[in-house]
């Protein structure tokens, strides 16, 4: 009795999986193109979702090391032991600020926009008001204080302004 319930069991097994093949090469033969579809829009989907992650990494344009910056700039923010007036050099009162200051934003790869930016910053004015100020759009504002906040390893506004002030950015 139980080797006829075996051999019953094997045979509907069989005879169901035939069944699903007999399903499934239907399935493949009527919807064929829906099916190439699919997989060629996988394919893309993928493709594209690899592009831009690819081409909209940030890319790091300064580093604290070329810069000549230490840990002590940003010892306020940081918890380091040092302060921020020791790890900024003495400047002269001539013509001197404006050259150490152009040196200083080339070195940290931050643009004449973004300076400015970072100047009404420190006026304390808001993202509307600098937008309305230097005619562009709140959302030029935003991005260009987002990377401005990048380059100086910032996460605040005012943050950025001291950053900006201890490495001679700022007046």
């Amino acid at each position: 009795m139980r080797r006829h319930v075996f051999i019953y069991g094997l045979l509907g097994g069989a005879l169901i999986a035939l069944l699903n093949l007999v399903e499934y090469r239907f399935v493949i033969v009527q919807h064929s193109m829906q099916i190439y579809g699919g997989i060629i829009a996988a394919l893309f989907a993928t493709l594209g979702i690899w592009l831009g992650v690819t081409l909209t990494r940030r890319r790091e344009t300064a580093s604290m090391a070329t810069t000549g910056a230490t840990d002590s700039a940003l010892a306020p923010f940081g918890g380091f032991a040092t302060s921020v007036a020791s790890a900024v050099p003495a400047v002269s009162t001539d013509i001197a600020p404006m050259v150490d200051r152009a040196e200083q934003r080339e070195a940290l790869g931050i643009t004449k926009r973004e300076l400015e930016i970072l100047e009404l910053m420190a006026a304390g004015l808001s993202n509307r008001e600098i937008a309305e100020r230097i005619f562009v759009s709140e959302n030029t504002v935003k991005t260009h204080s987002s990377r401005l906040f990048e380059k100086l390893s910032a996460r605040r506004r005012t943050q950025a302004v001291q950053i900006g002030k201890a490495r001679g950015l700022l007046p």
